[in-house]
């Protein structure tokens, strides 16, 4: 069954998608530092993360300076909640860089 996942690489790249398992979205040669679930809003243009992978755990943020979202999600905001606290939402252009890219 396919979920919906994310993973960020050691590079900043944010990719999602459906796939059984989150190293399903590296490209050859990639690392990940983390990953989870997602959920797009598009009415009220938000992407919210939460969760952690279960191949590489949960987003390490401090690794980064920027984080590179494709440009098809320009103008959506971006938050997350960890399982540690799902109550917190972070958002995380409050503490990166956000970088729109060409998939």
């Amino acid at each position: 069954m396919l979920h919906p996942k994310f993973i960020i690489t050691l590079k900043g790249v944010f990719r999602m998608g459906m796939v059984h398992l989150h190293e399903d979205l590296l490209k050859g040669g990639e690392h990940c530092i983390g990953g989870g679930y997602f959920e797009i809003h598009h009415d009220s243009k938000e992407i919210c993360l939460y969760g952690k992978s279960y191949d590489f755990g949960p987003p390490l943020w401090s690794m980064l300076d920027t984080l590179k979202v494709p440009k098809e999600y320009l103008g959506y905001s971006i938050v997350y909640k960890s399982d540690e606290s799902p109550t917190d939402e972070l958002e995380i252009s409050s503490f990166l860089k956000i970088e729109y890219v060409d998939n």
